[in-house]
């Protein structure tokens, strides 16, 4: 349970940055609550189709599976790390919609379907890992909106390049196992 913990935590860091870039632009009302609810339900979708995709290929791929999910851990965390050291994108938003954020949503969690192949290598329940992933991204966003709207951006790209790591450092584990 541990690993989901802190694959949760991982997975959530997109989402933070970016609500953090929120916050630091928006100052509508329910913000943080919007935001933990698209990113969370999105972060937890998400995983579990990567989770179901990777069940149905298990079986072809079985020998290579922990070298796979080590790839797909570790290009995500590269990904992450790279984005964190470039421009965000929420210095472009104008306008913070429901669209815009349905689009921010599904941006910021594709990475987590890949991520949830992994989770067919983990002796859990795939459902609660999926709630404990969406949990854990919703209370991100609602403080990372918080924080955005406190103090402005200077956390968004640590936080992604803190993701990143901890991703690769998983894959990496997996490989042990």
């Amino acid at each position: 349970m541990f690993e989901v913990i802190v694959l949760a935590v991982a997975l959530s860091m997109d989402a933070f940055a970016v609500s953090i870039g929120l916050g630091s632009k928006g100052n509508a009302r329910g913000l943080g609550l919007k935001a933990g609810l698209f990113f969370g339900a999105f972060q937890a979708l998400m995983p579990f189709i990567g989770y179901l995709g990777g069940k149905g290929v298990l079986g072809w791929v079985d020998a290579y599976a922990r070298w796979i999910a080590f790839g797909l851990l570790a290009l995500i965390g590269a990904k992450m790390i790279y984005e964190g050291l470039q421009e965000g994108i929420e210095e472009d938003i104008a306008a913070i919609t429901n669209k815009m954020m349905l689009l921010l949503a599904i941006a910021t969690s594709i990475d987590a379907m890949a991520a949830g192949f992994s989770l067919t290598l983990l002796d859990i329940n795939a459902w609660l890992a999926c709630l404990i992933i969406g949990v854990t991204t919703f209370v991100f966003s609602w403080v990372g909106v918080q924080i955005g709207k406190n103090s402005g951006t200077w956390l968004e790209s640590k936080a992604e390049i803190f993701g990143g790591v901890v991703l690769i450092l998983i894959g990496i584990r997996m490989l042990a196992v």
